[in-house]
């Protein structure tokens, strides 16, 4: 399994992925989820891949190969006018994937299914962020959704619906984001460290802030620990039922 995050701030883009995959308690690896194209001055795009490694490594190489050999562009995601037909091409690049595994190996699609994160700005329009489902739609992040989550997603979405702000600053949604990786690396072994982090400022139309955070991390530490000690203070706090 995995957990990645995008958030729309009003500042631009925060995304968060963790690097496990599993195929059993005795089989973990890590690998990289999340990928960025740019050209700087006229396009950034970042995706972040959750569901069956072998389907989503096919995807990114796809878009990988596309985007280097000029003859083979259907177009490159880098030239694309928007990021609507950015989301477009990823999906219509997924579901191809999903249906070639399916013909070639077990029938059941369902095996090979993946959800893709898939957000930046190209220049002349607003940045944006989608969700891509395994069929090739999507949907798009909003004034009423304004952060997407795939994968392992429900032990950490409990405080991103409470503390997230889109007026809040970058420092602030990266904190926001470890306490809500946090709380799903303690539930769930399928979700792991190291994490990889990116920012995007608006309209900078360049890579911004990526890092990514281990396990030994003096920040993740102390905000793992300090969540921890303020959930403990915050129920102790709490009145007890009277009987």
């Amino acid at each position: 399994m995995t957990y990645c995050v995008g958030l729309k701030l009003n500042r631009g883009l925060v995304f968060m992925s963790d690097t496990r995959t599993n195929a059993g308690l005795d089989n973990i690896s890590t690998y990289r989820k999340m990928f960025t194209w740019s050209d700087e001055g006229e396009t950034v795009i970042t995706v972040m891949t959750a569901g069956n490694l072998a389907t989503t490594q096919s995807v990114i190489s796809m878009i990988d190969e596309r985007n280097r050999a000029p003859s083979e562009r259907h177009p490159a995601i880098l030239q694309l006018p928007s990021m609507f037909q950015v989301a477009k091409y990823v999906g219509n690049t997924l579901r191809e994937v999903i249906a070639q595994h399916a013909e070639e190996g077990q029938r059941a699609e369902s095996y090979f299914n993946a959800t893709i994160i898939v957000g930046g700005q190209v220049k002349g329009s607003e940045p944006r962020l989608f969700l891509i489902y395994p069929e090739g739609n999507f949907i798009e992040a909003g004034e009423d959704t304004p952060f997407l989550q795939i994968g392992e997603f429900k032990y950490g979405r409990p405080i991103l619906v409470r503390a997230f702000d889109p007026a809040m600053s970058f420092e602030a949604a990266v904190k926001l984001l470890l306490v809500s990786f946090d709380s799903t690396i303690k539930a769930n072994l399928s979700v792991g460290l190291p994490l990889d982090l990116q920012i995007y400022e608006r309209d900078s139309l360049r890579k911004g802030v990526q890092r990514r955070i281990r396990g030994n991390d003096a920040y993740f530490q102390t905000i793992s620990h300090g969540w921890g000690d303020a959930l403990k203070q915050a129920f102790d706090s709490l009145p007890d039922l009277v009987f």
